[in-house]
């Protein structure tokens, strides 16, 4: 495709801070950004060229929004892959594309796509009804993952079954009625990490740091960068995170969240079609940030270089209050050397809601080291 760079402008289905932050690097490269979201004045809305907003089923929204955009991505895999159909049908290009999407926000599905790539995933089976999953575990045995297949994140969709008593309640807490549901061996991990790998339409990719993720409430807390593990298990990682993307014919940026076994095997937890809450710490420790390699293989441009500059650690900023969005501490936070603060424009706080995150690095020190600067502006910060 021949662009007339920079005089573009990149349609996003959603308008959090994933938008926002892909938006800030289209500015930085003269780019102009249209944001679809359901709400005006939303985090990107606030900060892009065009803000339509109304519910993704409305067809002439749909139409003006893809009017406005010369290529259109989304910032979250909750859309219909029916809807990336219709933007496509109407001559734009759309990545990830309608099968791409289809094929990892159902999870089983995902699964399936990985498992006959021959990657490393979990056992797991689709289930209806509670011998659905005892059968399961009469060969894998408990503890048991019972997850919905579709609009789960930061733990939200997933419930652990220990024992057989625990299997009706989680059919009841994920909503079994009105939800497909699938169930998963339990993996047992040293670490959870994860890495971000960008593929354009030709086919080059490139494969960001492996980084080593720790959860608060199932929400992604800590990110630190590089992972300290052997050579060897960050160069398998690369193979599998590569090879993953290319299976589902992947184009933009994606997450792939890992587990890291006690034996040193590396196995798939769940991939992401998006910049990812683990690679936020690129802004500021990567030559090119994730947002920025999103936005250049969407648009089938070079990709950039993911070298890490130095050992970095990126700290999330979890709301604690139901309330409008006030953020205390602010001023002691910004007086902490090192620590980059970003905060994400959302109207409300709730508790867990990701409000923003602070990122710093350690020039000849460490992920470690980095962490306790990042930290300790994180603990100023109150939402």
């Amino acid at each position: 495709m021949n662009w007339n760079l920079p005089n573009v402008t990149i349609g996003i289905l959603g308008g959090g801070q994933l938008a926002r932050m892909s938006a800030y690097a289209a500015s930085r490269l003269g780019m102009r950004v249209a944001i679809l979201e359901a709400e005006e004045n939303s985090p990107a809305g606030q900060i892009s060229a065009y803000e339509f907003s109304g519910k993704w089923s409305d067809r002439e929204l749909l139409k003006r929004f893809a009017a406005a955009s010369d290529v259109i991505t989304l910032e979250n895999e909750f859309v219909d892959s029916q809807i990336l159909r219709e933007l496509e049908a109407l001559g734009k290009p759309v990545y990830p594309s309608a099968l791409t999407l289809a094929l990892v926000q159902d999870k089983a599905r995902q699964k399936q796509t990985l498992s006959s790539a021959g990657l490393p995933v979990p056992a797991f089976a689709r289930v209806q009804q509670v011998a659905d999953v005892e059968k399961f575990a009469a060969e894998y045995g408990y503890p048991l993952v019972l997850k919905a297949r579709r609009n789960g994140y930061d733990g939200r969709g997933n419930f652990t079954i220990r024992s057989k008593a625990d299997i009706e309640e989680g059919f009841l807490r994920l909503g079994a009625a009105e939800r497909s549901l699938m169930v998963e061996q339990y993996i047992s991990f040293t670490k959870e990490l994860a890495l971000m790998v960008a593929r354009n339409l030709l086919g080059e990719a490139v494969v960001y740091p492996l980084v080593e993720t720790v959860q608060k409430n199932h929400i992604c807390h800590i990110v630190t960068a590089p992972a300290a593990v052997p050579p060897s298990v960050a160069e398998k990682a690369a193979e599998i995170g590569r090879k993953a993307i290319e299976s589902i014919g992947g184009i933009g940026i994606y997450g792939i969240e890992l587990f890291l076994t006690y034996d040193n095997r590396v196995v798939i937890n769940e991939l992401a079609p998006r910049p990812h809450n683990s690679g936020h710490y690129s802004i500021e420790a990567c030559l090119t940030s994730q947002f920025e390699n999103h936005l250049r293989a969407v648009l089938n441009l070079p990709l950039g270089s993911p070298e890490l500059i130095a050992p970095a650690a990126m700290v999330n900023l979890l709301g604690t209050n139901a309330a409008p969005v006030s953020a205390k501490g602010m001023e002691k936070a910004l007086a902490v050397p090192g620590a980059n603060i970003h905060i994400y424009g959302k109207k409300y706080s709730r508790p867990g809601r990701k409000m923003g995150h602070i990122t710093a690095l350690a020039p000849g020190g460490t992920a470690a080291d980095a962490l306790k600067i990042a930290q300790e502006a994180a603990d100023y910060l109150v939402f």
